[in-house]
Parts: structure tokens; C-alpha cells; sequence
């Protein structure tokens, strides 16, 4: 970088000091760089709160309720296809059983992203307390 230090006749430098508006410029870009936020699509869902343990016995585990979404576009509840009206109807079911069975919710690596949306919307509007992701290993490698 060449620096200069104006003319050797003793007239004073006439050239702009740019440096501290770079100074400012880069604080400015930085500090717009941070606040942008970051464009994420997501669904929300409550998910239960761990309780503290107990010195009673664990329960009995309930029945487990397997919903998986192919690539093919269907959803299986337990292995057997169903639409969504009888994906809603079965949740509705499930909720009003003491203890609720557990919802084990896992597509495939080919599912729509679309359709599992869908699926976790009804999930959701069901107000499903027992829910889990399972499966989920299988994305670790997936599209690389």
C-alpha cells in the first residue's frame, strides 16, 4: 500500500482522508449483514414438556400409532393407507383414549414436502400430546 506524504514544495495535502469512511462503511454493512433476518419456512408445533422424574413405577406403554408418508404421495397409519379424513378421525380417536397412545410420525426419504406439511397441520389440529419423529437417521445421508 503506498502512502503519500503530499509535495516536496510544503503546499498541504489537498487529497481526502478516506479511511475512516471505509471504517464506517464496513461497521454499516456488518451490522446490516446481522439484523436481516433469515428466511426459513417453518411449522410450529408444540412439542410436550419433559417431566420431572418420580419414584412411582413407569406406566405400561401404550399402544404406538405409526403414521408414514411415502414418496408416492399416501399416508399409512399402522401399515394400511388412508386418506386425510380418516388420518383426522383416527388422531380425534387416539386423543380420547386414557393413556393416549403415542404418534410415531415418519416419512420417507422421497415424501412430498408438501403432503408432510399437510400431515403435521392435522397432527396438530388434533392437539396430539404423545408425538415423535422417528427415522429421522435415514436423512443423515440423504442428497449427498
Amino acid at each position: 500500500m503506498a502512502m503519500s506524504g503530499g509535495k516536496d514544495d510544503g503546499a498541504p495535502m489537498m487529497d481526502m482522508n478516506t479511511t475512516p469512511l471505509i471504517d464506517v462503511m464496513l461497521v454499516l454493512l456488518i451490522m446490516f449483514i446481522i439484523t436481516i433476518p433469515v428466511a426459513t419456512h417453518s411449522i410450529d408445533i408444540d412439542l410436550p414438556v419433559a417431566t420431572p422424574p418420580t419414584n412411582e413405577p413407569p406406566p405400561i406403554d401404550p399402544v404406538k400409532n405409526k403414521v408414514v408418508l411415502t414418496a408416492d404421495e399416501k399416508i399409512l397409519w399402522n401399515g394400511t393407507q388412508i386418506d386425510s379424513a380418516t388420518l383426522t378421525n383416527s388422531l380425534q380417536a387416539t386423543t380420547r383414549m386414557t393413556p393416549e397412545p403415542e404418534l410415531q410420525f415418519q416419512p420417507e426419504p422421497e415424501a412430498s414436502y408438501e403432503l408432510s406439511a399437510q400431515v403435521l397441520q392435522v397432527i396438530k389440529a388434533a392437539e396430539v400430546t404423545k408425538f415423535g419423529f422417528v427415522g429421522n437417521e435415514q436423512f443423515a445421508t440423504f442428497g449427498k
